[in-house]
């Protein structure tokens, strides 16, 4: 390949990330990145590079450097056992950050990427997990063996609410609903794969929730007792995706003290460009020849619907 094309394809590869990011601000942060937007690149084959998981670390590394102000190249991110993400707190005796301050440490985040979506949550002082769900028809079944593959994953109540939501599509909207908001709690907490999703039972907000509106009266019961440590916002990216982000009390409130902050009023996303994304990016390493060529050759991945629960 000429250095003329090799140069083309990176520009390329860069091009493909660069999409617009929706960004919510107030005591929290909400960013999406949405794959329709990045799909710019193309490989030889003419098909789309995957690189949601990429933008999801670049996602986290735009949010520590600018909310939690520890300097782009410094920043040490890693997973609990259960896969969630953390900040490595930096040493101030190595390096030439100052400690962070308390107010700093409080910050939790998490990250999801599904469909055309990448998302990030943030939040001080809470738990906080988000799940980002595309509606998307089964692959090779019908909704109904579908709905019946997931039976134990939701309760008789939730199944109730789910396939009374009206057309086969809204079925399957109001069941991604659903899925996302137990997907937020679990990665709020960190339990993974163990914990029984009929133990946390959903009740929706009679509100609808849209793209010019979200909303946060859903209300999660949790081992059949109604829980007040928690709330869930709801929003919609677009008409297919899905947004629950999971907000929670480290230990439940004392009695008669305030049950989980009441959010602020809904707010409209707000669109950044990717450079805006990579502003404070710093190279963190040498660029490795090698690395690229092995990028460049890399096949395709096939894309396949199954009946399997649905995953981040």
């Amino acid at each position: 390949m000429s250095d003329h094309n090799q140069n083309n394809n990176r520009d390329a590869y860069i091009s493909y990330l660069a999409g617009r990011l929706l960004l919510r601000k107030f005591v929290c942060e909400r960013i999406a990145v949405p794959w329709s937007e990045i799909q710019l690149a193309r490989s030889p084959r003419g098909k789309p590079y995957l690189v949601l998981p990429e933008v999801g670390r670049l996602l986290l590394r735009k949010f520590v450097c600018e909310r939690i102000a520890v300097p782009w190249s410094e920043i040490q991110l890693a997973r609990s056992p259960r896969g969630k993400p953390y900040l490595v707190l930096p040493e101030a005796t190595t390096t030439h950050t100052p400690p962070l301050s308390r107010e700093a440490q409080r910050w939790s985040f998490n990250i999801s990427h599904q469909g055309e979506y990448a998302v990030l949550a943030a939040e001080q002082g809470l738990q906080v997990g988000v799940d980002v769900m595309k509606t998307t028809m089964p692959g090779s079944s019908s909704v109904s063996q579908f709905f019946r593959i997931m039976t134990r994953q939701f309760t008789e109540y939730e199944w109730s609410v789910i396939q009374s939501s009206g057309s086969e599509r809204q079925q399957l909207a109001a069941f991604y609903r659903h899925w996302a908001l137990k997907e937020s709690f679990i990665k709020a907490i960190g339990t993974g794969l163990g914990f029984n999703l009929q133990r946390a039972e959903f009740h929706l907000s009679p509100q609808p929730v849209t793209e010019e509106q979200g909303q946060h009266r859903t209300m999660m019961h949790l081992d059949e007792e109604e829980e007040h440590s928690w709330r869930f916002e709801e929003c919609l990216l677009d008409a297919d995706h899905h947004v629950a982000v999971a907000l929670g009390l480290h230990s439940p409130p004392p009695a008669g003290q305030p049950r989980c902050p009441s959010p602020p009023p809904p707010t409209a996303f707000t669109h950044l460009t990717f450079g805006d994304l990579i502003a404070q990016a710093t190279p963190l390493s040498e660029e490795d020849p090698a690395y690229w060529d092995g990028f460049q050759s890399k096949g395709e991945a096939p894309q396949r619907q199954s009946s399997r629960a649905p995953s981040e």
